[in-house]
């Protein structure tokens, strides 16, 4: 790599393309209850900004999705099936009931939630990006994804309980379906069913799905789908710029029919077309046997064409060598990395700052405070786009987001394997390839348990 960022991205957009953002973030903002449409409107005109009569009520917020599918006559327009046109996963209906069924700053909310350790105006790029640059789908995209995130409770259940929480949860035998959940989750992630490790040659981290570990029905359809989010949100952790996407490599050894599941695969499928955009760089399939030939004509199928452009099969090391260097091939699959997953079980106590809510929430407090100075530097921008000082003070603002979220962190997101075996370091400081285990942390009460498919049955 050579630490440039990539086109699209912030600091390498065109002319165009910034008019594009700025017109997402007129519209987002507003949605948020933070601008006042008739502001932009009585402001001097801005490129890619369109003018209103001021003098015309201001419109709802459900207005902008109103008139999407109606043709010239205003009547319905029949879309045609596979057509550009299609909403694959009924987007724009969701966003329609979200803006009509969430409050303004619940979605506010939720989006800062999102943000995490990213650029703000990264994860808006992500949607105009999918959404070939078309602001009003990107938005449809983006706020289906809010409601997604609020609906599956990806924040304030699957990252807040995490390891710890499923190990308490498998212990409980008053809540037997909790019992169940917790348990299916966890071995899950002791067999390494998937699992992150290691950068390829674009510096791109890697996860690996080792396919020959899962057979319909061994685990419920709720923990497949709680623990393909779970390995996704922790694949998010380990971005840094300029990296924004991930390597996916499914190894197929030793596949049999036995191992296919319609299920699990297409909602794999649909997080990262509807709710991850833009978040696979390359995916491998690796040593697929025979029988998957048709198998994978039924999946191509399944998959936007984009993503399907994305996949490259690869039979041995030097195919996979295109992609990875052979070093950091892991000795399973044949290459020269000395590595094998074991998973450090959770520590006692390793959660306990997420018990101090008066810290979290001095923190959560400082945060508004930043969110709503770029805000703020959001909507000077917006009047005054051509202004380059107002853009250094907003990626300045968004460093300092970045900063301190590491700071909120370990107040709420439970702590995982990887920030046990060292990936992830306190900071948001990342090592990939750590010389040795990470120490425990101060207040653990016992030294790491590690677990390996090995381990189980």
């Amino acid at each position: 790599m050579t630490g440039e960022s990539l086109p699209g991205r912030p600091g390498n957009l065109t002319a165009e393309e910034e008019v594009k953002l700025k017109e997402l973030w007129v519209a987002t903002l507003e949605i948020f209850g933070v601008l006042d449409k008739d502001a932009v409107d009585e402001a001097e005109p801005t490129p890619g900004v369109a003018r209103v009569d001021s003098k015309k009520p201001k419109k709802k917020r459900l207005a902008m999705f109103r008139s999407k599918d109606k043709g010239e006559d205003g009547k319905p327009e029949k879309k045609k099936k596979g057509s550009e046109e299609e909403d694959k996963y009924g987007q724009g209906k969701q966003a329609q009931d979200v803006l009509a069924s969430v409050p303004p700053e619940t979605l506010r909310l939720s989006f800062w939630s999102m943000v995490k350790h990213d650029h703000p105006d990264a994860l808006l790029l992500r949607f105009l990006r999918a959404r070939k640059w078309d602001v009003d789908k990107a938005l449809s995209m983006f706020l289906s994804t809010m409601r997604w995130r609020l609906d599956f409770h990806v924040d304030d259940d699957i990252m807040k309980h995490g390891d710890l929480g499923a190990l308490e949860d498998s212990k409980n035998e008053n809540d037997a379906a909790k019992q169940k959940l917790s348990t299916d989750f966890l071995t899950q992630l002791r067999l390494g069913k998937s699992f992150l490790h290691g950068t390829d040659k674009q510096g791109r981290p890697m996860c690996f799905v080792r396919v020959r570990l899962h057979r319909q029905g061994e685990q419920s359809e709720e923990s497949l789908e709680r623990y393909t989010v779970y390995i996704i949100e922790s694949a998010r952790m380990i971005l840094a710029p300029p990296i924004d996407t991930a390597c996916v490599v499914f190894d197929m050894t030793g596949f049999t029919l036995a191992n296919m599941d319609n299920a699990p695969v297409k909602f794999m499928i649909q997080c990262f077309e509807a709710n991850y955009p833009e978040s696979l760089g390359v995916v491998l399939i690796h040593k697929a046997p025979w029988v998957f030939q048709g198998i994978w004509k039924l999946i191509r199928g399944w998959l936007d064409p984009v993503v399907a452009g994305k996949v490259h099969f690869t039979n041995d090391q030097k195919q996979m060598e295109e992609f990875v260097a052979s070093s950091h091939i892991i000795k399973e699959l044949e290459g020269d990395e000395n590595w094998e997953y074991a998973y450090n079980e959770p520590i006692p106590g390793e959660n306990d700052k997420m018990k101090d809510t008066a810290t979290r929430d001095k923190l959560l407090e400082h945060r508004k405070t930043i969110v709503d100075e770029f805000e703020a530097a959001t909507l000077e921008w917006i009047h005054d786009a051509e202004n380059e000082a107002l853009k250094t003070k907003r990626n300045e603002i968004a460093n300092r987001l970045r900063e301190d979220y590491w700071n909120l962190d370990p107040y709420l997101r439970a702590r995982s394997h990887y920030d046990r075996t060292g990936l992830i370091n306190p900071g948001g400081k990342l090592q990939f390839y750590p010389e040795k285990p990470a120490e425990p942390t101060p207040e653990a009460a016992a030294a790491p348990v590690t677990t390996s498919a090995d381990d189980l049955d």
